[in-house]
């Protein structure tokens, strides 16, 4: 029984499948996610606990990027198991002491539905808290990228920024993106599947390492 009860906790959908959907009492109200999310990115991310040090400056780092999301189609929605008046009553706080607003959509997931279906719940680590994970969900409802952190160990915001850039801008420019790359830097044209495109690389302007590996700046966009 603990083996299936540990197997159901632990499964999660993975990059390149369709985003669960739910519906979940927020601070902001109740919530069916396929309306929140259509049309929009959402990044979908959960804490362990309100009222938690580590993820007071997780919260409160999301909610001082929200101009950065919005410019970037993107919503942003959190989860923790805690109660819906937790989540207000911490917010409250937060803005208070800080003058922080964290005024998007948070989970009250005491029944631990939504961080079942999305794997959040890890055992080994806690089996009665969400672990730090992060889910980039694009306007089809696609999963396109998945982060997980211990509780322990707080998230990067620059790197989920960056992250949502790259994802944005391979789907914009249909290019594939090297290792640390930053806005501003060539993209990776996709390998050719031909002997003709093979050959059309021989006759391109854009820097060749090998017909494989082939770099080129993004025309002068801003990505």
């Amino acid at each position: 029984m603990e083996q299936t009860e540990h197997a159901e906790l632990s499964v999660m959908p993975r990059i390149g499948e369709k985003a669960p959907d739910f519906n979940a009492d927020t601070t902001i109200g109740h919530l069916k996610f396929s309306e929140y999310n259509k049309d929009h990115w959402v990044i979908l991310f959960s804490h362990p606990a309100d009222f938690t040090p580590v993820c007071t400056t997780e919260l409160s780092a999301f909610a001082n990027e929200q101009e950065f999301f919005k410019g970037r189609n993107t919503k942003l929605i959190g989860l923790s198991v805690d109660s819906n008046h937790s989540h207000l009553a911490w917010v409250h706080n937060v803005k208070e002491k800080t003058g922080i607003y964290m005024d998007f959509p948070i989970i009250a997931d005491l029944s631990m539905n939504v961080a079942k279906k999305y794997g959040m719940i890890h055992p080994g680590e806690d089996s009665t808290s969400a672990v730090r994970a992060v889910f980039f969900i694009d306007p089809k409802r696609v999963i396109r990228l998945i982060m997980y952190y211990p509780l322990n160990v707080g998230r990067n915001m620059a790197e989920i920024k960056r992250s949502l850039i790259a994802l944005q801008t391979t789907d914009e420019h249909d290019v594939a993106l090297p290792v640390n790359w930053e806005p501003g830097d060539k993209a990776i044209v996709p390998p050719p599947k031909t002997l003709e495109e093979m050959d059309e690389r021989d006759q391109t302007k854009f820097e060749k390492v090998d017909f494989y590996l082939v770099k080129r700046d993004l025309d002068g966009k801003k990505a």
